[in-house]
């Protein structure tokens, strides 16, 4: 017997995470009717969302900029998507000033993984291993891993927690709104500016 999915319920999933209402419906159905679960599924779905879109061209976007209380702090940001509509809807200009305030919040250095120099890396490397002689082989490399993820997530925009939601990366919330808004998006580059820095 299959669960009959209220229309409330799909309307209060889509609130909180403002996926279609079919989506929202099939999530629903598949979750046996569980908020919980069915916002877990369309998490998901918007990850793989964001992988298929990932190799379009984004040559529309804008720059927004973030000028922080007593102007002691300032960021410019290149934020890309696929079309000029999508530049312009509030979604895509409340995510561009969301990552803004993260980068003058949790100044990350690069965007990217790919971005940090391999030398950089490298030498997180040898000082990983370095505070963990005294382990099995196997163990160090787990090791090492883990305090390399960690440093990435400091430095790195897309790797770090959002700072409105610690619970999601910044990843987690571009492909979210890859899943809503149907088109890649990506931040093409930031600068961060300190007085006195």
């Amino acid at each position: 017997m299959s669960t009959v999915i209220d229309a409330k319920l799909v309307n209060e999933l889509r609130q909180k995470t403002g996926a279609g209402l079919m989506d929202c419906k099939k999530a629903l159905t598949e979750a046996k009717g569980s908020i919980e679960d069915a916002e877990t599924i369309l998490r998901k779905s918007g990850i793989a969302t964001a992988a298929k879109k990932a190799g379009r061209a984004t040559s529309e976007g804008l720059i927004e900029s973030y000028i922080h209380l007593g102007g002691k702090v300032g960021v410019l940001l290149e934020i890309n998507c696929e079309t000029d509509f999508v530049a312009k809807t509030d979604d895509f200009k409340a995510l561009a000033k969301d990552l803004c305030l993260q980068v003058a919040a949790a100044m990350p250095t690069c965007v990217t993984r790919d971005e940090v120099p391999s030398a950089e890396v490298e030498k997180e490397k040898e000082i990983a291993a370095s505070q963990v002689t005294d382990k099995p082989a196997h163990a160090i490399e787990k090791i090492v891993q883990g305090k390399l993820d960690k440093y990435f997530s400091s430095i790195c925009l897309m790797d770090q927690p959002f700072v409105k939601n610690p619970d999601q990366t910044v990843r987690d919330l571009l492909n979210e709104r890859v899943a809503k808004l149907g088109e890649n998006i990506v931040v093409k580059r930031f600068v961060r500016y300190q007085l006195g820095a």
